[in-house]
């Protein structure tokens, strides 16, 4: 069945109403008499708050954008639980369904789409605000060079498998250069300078190395504050590469120096923080405002799609920077 593009042409409201709705579908598959439904976050993919009748509470993950497999979701589920295992970091726990998996694929009629889900334990915390405490950052900063030293011992299981971020745009469908581009041509020439330049600086990080499972995308809105302590949700980026692409990851979301030193301060009570030149790191960063540029032409979120001019404006102000420079 081809995808419906009606319903997510429709008002975020109601896409929001709707899957609170197919929620209750997806639970069926589970072991758990739902109370409540609500919609918690609606972005790249759509979470819900699953409150059951026994007063237990739990996270489900509806993968409405993400072009994450089964496959991928098999590896990505036993990375969590390797390290929910591991008991370092705090992590949620995937729920079986009702044959034994840890995740669930079902079809979403008003869209056409297959949705794969994921249940996962529910864990007490807000994400960091706009502006983190040092003691935040050095946690979180922590908690990344703790991942990184036992995904060393990590091995993904048969049948699963996860992408290596070897690739400009790490492997994500081309918006920007494709035959799906909208970009005009000065715009396209401009990126694919700039992902020339990218994929030359990354090749020399896997000429040198081997690289390890990385969550890929940890930020203040990938993790949960409660009582001092953090925990870390959100790994459908997670992928093979190396702890400096995980490190840049994190630093991009970050404003000022004195956030910077106060996660490399976390870091490095764990692990020395990863060697990169001041070159390469911004060359990373520019990685970082591409691969969002792509994402939000790949998007079916409205309001996502709705930031592209002012984005894109401030991206190719970016690439040309990074060329000046």
């Amino acid at each position: 069945m081809t995808n419906s593009p009606a319903f997510f042409d429709l008002p975020q409201e109601d896409q929001i109403k709707e899957l609170e709705l197919f929620a209750r579908v997806i639970l069926e598959e589970y072991p758990v008499v739902v109370l409540d439904v609500k919609s918690i976050n609606f972005g790249y993919n759509a979470t819900m708050k699953i409150t059951a009748e026994n007063g237990s509470s739990y996270a489900l993950r509806i993968n409405i954008n993400s072009p994450r497999t089964a496959e991928n979701l098999k590896a990505e589920i036993a990375f969590v639980r390797f390290l929910a295992e591991d008991g370092r970091v705090k992590v949620p726990h995937p729920l079986e369904n009702r044959e034994g998996n840890f995740y669930t694929s079902i079809l979403h009629e008003e869209s056409g789409r297959m949705f794969h889900c994921v249940l996962y334990s529910w864990i007490l915390g807000e994400e960091l605000e706009d502006e983190p405490t040092d003691e935040q950052l050095s946690a979180l900063g922590a908690a990344m060079a703790t991942m990184h030293h036992a995904a060393k011992g990590f091995q993904l299981p048969e049948g699963s498998s996860l992408p290596t971020f070897d690739d400009p745009l790490w492997w994500t469908e081309d918006f920007l250069l494709s035959e799906k581009s909208v970009l005009d041509a000065d715009a396209k020439d401009l990126i694919s300078r700039a992902l020339s330049a990218i994929k030359s600086g990354v090749a020399k990080f896997y000429a040198n190395g081997t690289p390890m499972l990385i969550h890929a995308d940890m930020h203040g809105g990938n993790v949960l504050w409660y009582e001092d302590s953090l925990s870390v949700i959100d790994f459908d980026d997670c992928g093979f590469g190396f702890p400096v692409q995980d490190l840049a990851t994190a630093l991009y979301y970050l404003d000022t120096p004195e956030q910077d030193a106060a996660f490399k301060r976390g870091y490095e009570s764990i692990a020395p923080v990863p060697e990169c030149s001041e070159n390469e790191m911004k060359m990373l960063f520019l990685q970082r405002r591409i691969v969002l540029l792509n994402y939000l032409y790949e998007t079916s979120n409205l309001e996502h799609r709705s930031m592209i001019p002012e984005y894109q404006e401030e991206t190719l102000r970016r690439i040309k920077n990074f060329f000046e420079s």
